[in-house]
């Protein structure tokens, strides 16, 4: 029998979301090489070797995160998603993890020596938690073989872009709140423009999937879905009290975990499932790009014009 080789068709639409995912991606794409990152220069140096410690850091384990995202967890997906369109639009997300990796790069290039990058990289591959959260994920992403499994690896890939990156997306827009290393700030809020589109689309399949199963598989993958969202909190909470000690930001920073846990799980029809107390102001500000010096789409930075579009709400997600 000769197998038949097809081609993407975008010309007719296979549901209802996919193509507006990916008129969303393709406008939001951006390059770091478009921000001045040199400009956080003399921020830098006005910072103490303790806050420049805990920058490196955060940065550092968000580099890994996201490359194991765009080597291991959109490809995952990918192999078991049969219509075309979505393997383009998770195609094209995975391109922005790898973007996002080389973005940190990009700012390690410009405040740090090779001696102080290598010395980091260093420290990613040997920090026990950082890489115990590694490992979790790439134990779902290494066995997505069937429907079930593909879900929980969907599950897993909207914990590691709505939640497990909250607690190095603090650091970073609590100084940009305070007028420091704004330029590089940018660079956060532009992934986290990324991060929210990732997490609601992948969201959206690992929901359809759900729906798909009998009641006793749906029962079977819930228990699993708390259990590794307790797994990865557990680990979570240590990395963070590890690298946040001695800032008394440590708890805030949790609490922002659970806050943007309770985000993931809304991603993927869940209720919220952790008590959280009022997020930082400073940092939920952060959150929203409404308030930035760029709209949500019209601009990269502070001064890439790219067209206007209108706001993304909520109520574009409801299908």
């Amino acid at each position: 029998m000769t197998f038949i080789h097809k081609a993407v068709n975008w010309n007719r639409e296979e549901d209802d979301f996919t193509q507006l995912f990916w008129e969303q991606n393709v406008k939001q794409f951006w390059l770091p090489e478009e921000v001045p990152i040199s400009k956080d220069l003399k921020s830098w140096s006005n910072l103490n070797e303790d806050e420049k410690k805990l920058y490196k850091k955060v940065l550092g384990g968000l580099t890994l995160l996201d490359t194991k995202q765009g080597n291991n967890g959109i490809p995952s997906m990918m192999s078991l998603t049969e219509d075309l369109q979505r393997k383009a639009v998770l195609s094209f997300m995975g391109t922005m993890e790898e973007i996002h990796a080389k973005s940190y790069s990009s700012i390690f290039t410009t405040l740090l020596s090779n001696a102080e990058i290598d010395e980091l990289f260093e420290w990613i591959e040997t920090e026990p938690t950082l890489q115990n959260k590694a490992e979790i994920v790439l134990r779902q992403y290494e066995n997505t073989t069937d429907k079930k499994s593909l879900y929980l690896s969907m599950v897993t890939s909207v914990f590691l872009e709505s939640f497990l990156f909250y607690s190095g997306f603090f650091y970073p827009l609590y100084l940009a709140g305070q007028g420091k290393m704004v330029a590089s700030g940018e660079i956060i809020s532009l992934i986290l423009r990324d991060e929210s589109l990732h997490g609601k689309y992948i969201g959206l399949l690992a929901q359809e999937i759900y729906n798909s199963l009998d009641v006793y598989e749906q029962e079977e993958v819930t228990k699993e879905m708390y259990k590794i969202l307790h797994e990865l909190m557990e680990n979570e909470e240590n990395y963070t009290r590890l690298i946040y000690k001695g800032t008394k930001l440590s708890d805030e920073v949790i609490n922002f975990l659970k806050y943007n846990a309770n985000q993931a799980l809304e991603n993927l029809d869940f209720p919220k499932y952790y008590e959280v107390k009022p997020i930082n102001p400073i940092v939920l500000n952060g959150l929203s790009t409404e308030t930035k010096t760029h709209d949500f789409f019209s601009t990269k930075g502070n001064g890439y014009q790219k067209g206007v579009y209108e706001e993304l709400e909520d109520s574009d997600f409801i299908f």
